[in-house]
This record gives C-alpha cells, structure tokens and sequence, in this order.
C-alpha cells in the first residue's frame, strides 16, 4: 500500500475515526485505525466492537491495499508533520513509513486480516431526517440519558416513528426529555440507540451536512451523513413508559423567559457545590416567581415577573437538572407547569409541542 493525500484532511478524517477506538484493550488491532486504499481514495475506520466510524477521503494512490495503525500514534504524527502533503506506506513486513517534507517515521504496523469485520445491517430499512434538525433533536435529549441506571435500556435513547414523525425519548430516572419532528417516512418501528454512538453522531454532523440517512435493522443500525459512515449496535431490553409519567393535568402555569430563568439560577447555584447540596426553592405568587437558596455558606434570593395561571405554589428543584432542562430549550419563552410540590415539572415551548420536558421536584423542608 502506497498513497500521498492532503495532510489536513487526512489529520481531520483520523481524529473523527479515532473516535470509535478502544483506548485499552487486549486486542491490538482494536487500538488502531483501519486504512485501505482503492479506486483514488482511502478508507479508514475505527471500531471498538460496539460501534464503528468510516470515513473516505481522495487520495494519489500509488499502490494498493491496507494496514492498521495504532490510533494514537497515527494521529500524534500527523498533526506535528511540517508540510501540506503526506506519504504513507507499509511493506510486507509491516513497517509503515510516513513522510511529509524532510520529516518521515518508520513504525511497526499491524496486520489487517486482524481487524474485526463491521457487522452487516440485513433486513433493513432506511429513512432520512435533516443534518441540523437531528443534531438539534439529540442536544435536546441527549442530556437526559443515563450513565448509571441498572437498566440497560436507559443508556441510550427510544426512537418511536408513526404517522411521519419520530420521537427521542432518554430518562434517567430523575428527568425525562422528548423531542419530536416530522419525517417522510410511513412506517412505524421502535428502537433504543446508546447515547455514547449519539453523542458521536452529533459532533459527526457539520453544517454540510444536508441529511443523515438512518438503516436500522434488527441488532444494528447506521447514521450516514455525507463524510461519515456510524454503526452501532441497538440496545435491547424494556423501556420505561414514559407515557405514564408526564402528569395529565397541572393546578399552575407559568411562561418565563429562559435566559432569565437561567440567570436567577445561576445566581443562586453559587452558594452550592459537591459537599453544599440544597435545593432551590421556588415561589410562584402574584405574577412573580420568587428564588432562594439556603446553604450554611450564606442565603441567596431572587425574583422577577412571569404570567402566571392557576395557583400559588412553592416547590424545590436541584439547580443542576432545571438548569439542563431550560439550556436545552432553545426557546426564548417556555412554559412551566406544575401539580403540587411533589408532581414533575414539566416544561413545554411556549408555542408548539416540539419538546417535553420532565424534572422531578424536590421535597421541601418547611424553613419558617
């Protein structure tokens, strides 16, 4: 294998791959980048048996073939080469030389009959969503997807498509966020992705990106976007029914600015921290929503008009999960109902049903 490419995009295409490689592992190959060249360009991809980045970029390709280097190794030489076009090459004997101007590196190779082939999507269908509007649709729920719950299921987050629209759901037990557009696609399926293969997803979507075309089969499922090729395995197991915990009716109202809200928050997150843990407390009364925050370092109060409907009510929440929640928003108005101090906050947008949010209150205890 034999091919001179640009160096900038080369570096770009191994830092994205090296996303999907395993830092540790007692299968070296697993460490590496997969690179084989064909028909002026090369393929590289990183997979760390859960799930997988491919990426294609043009190349002068001198000799054809494949070898795998190791991840970090690769990435760390090319970024620190002097010039703009770069040669690689390996012999049979698995030396890989690197040369970019006067610089070159001779390093130890691995061979690619070792690297694990990428599962296969059979049975499959596809449908496509727009690049920004998935993007937007995984920040807003991304947040609310478990890292601890004992449930498998709960790691990643539900997709539900009917009647030309999808649905992502993610909960961790202390908050729910569900987001929804419309799609051109008839059918109806449901399936769990991990947040971790998400989360890539989105930092994979640029604003190139026109559309992620998205085959789901029976294990596995792939995003495409136009530069990067996502497969991931799906999560099986029971996802709670959510359904059931968003409250069917609320006693109280109110529609707030966002940015203020966040501000009155973070003025009273000030007095708190991982050994000062409090709630905030928060009064709805009068048209006002009045703050505060009591730790043994000080007390904080705040307050500022909203429009308010149905009764008065005080109820505590922890700083950090409404934080997220009205971050996410990406509205300049939301609404905030509520059903007594001990039912979940819900937050909507102020026009629309594009968003639900949940957050489970906390008990008060009585300070007068």
């Amino acid at each position: 294998m034999k091919f001179t490419c640009n160096r900038q995009k080369l570096n770009e295409a191994v830092g994205n791959v090296q996303r999907a490689v395993s830092p540790k592992t007692n299968y070296p190959a697993l460490e590496g980048i997969f690179i084989k060249t064909e028909q002026g360009k090369i393929t590289l991809c990183g997979y760390d048996l859960e799930i997988g980045i491919t990426t294609s970029i043009e190349a002068d390709i001198i000799k054809e073939g494949s070898i795998v280097i190791n991840a970090r190794l690769l990435s760390d030489i090319i970024k620190r080469m002097p010039e703009d076009r770069i040669t690689i090459e390996n012999s049979e004997k698995l030396i890989v030389y690197i040369t970019c101007g006067k610089a070159d590196y001779k390093i130890i190779g691995i061979d690619s009959n070792e690297y694990p082939e990428l599962p296969t999507v059979t049975e499959s269908e596809s449908f496509s969503i727009n690049g920004e509007t998935l993007q937007s649709m995984i920040k807003q729920t991304i947040y609310a997807v478990s890292d601890k719950d004992i449930k498998p299921a709960h790691k990643g987050s539900l997709f539900e498509i009917s009647n030309n629209t999808v649905k992502m759901i993610s909960v961790d037990g202390y908050r729910l966020a569900i987001r929804k557009e419309d799609i051109e696609y008839s059918g109806e399926k449901t399936f769990i992705v991990p947040g971790k293969t998400l989360s890539e997803v989105e930092k994979l979507i640029s604003e190139d990106t026109k559309n992620v075309n998205i085959t789901v089969g029976e294990r596995h499922i792939i995003f495409k976007t136009e530069k990067y090729d996502i497969i991931t395995r799906l999560i099986e197991g029971e996802f709670m029914n959510y359904k059931a915990a968003i409250p069917a009716v609320h006693s109280t109202e109110i529609k707030v600015n966002t940015r203020k809200f966040i501000d009155t928050i973070d003025r009273m997150s000030l007095l708190l921290n991982d050994r000062m843990k409090s709630p905030i407390r928060c009064r709805v009364e009068d048209g006002m929503i009045k703050t505060s925050c009591n730790t043994a370092i000080g007390q904080a109060n705040d307050e500022f008009e909203v429009e308010s409907e149905g009764e008065d009510i005080e109820i505590g929440f922890d700083n950090k999960y409404i934080l997220d929640a009205l971050k996410f928003c990406e509205t300049d108005e939301v609404k905030i109902q509520m059903n007594g101090p001990l039912s979940p906050i819900v937050l909507l947008p102020s026009e629309g049903d594009s968003f639900i949010f949940l957050v489970l209150p906390v008990r008060l205890k009585n300070e007068r």
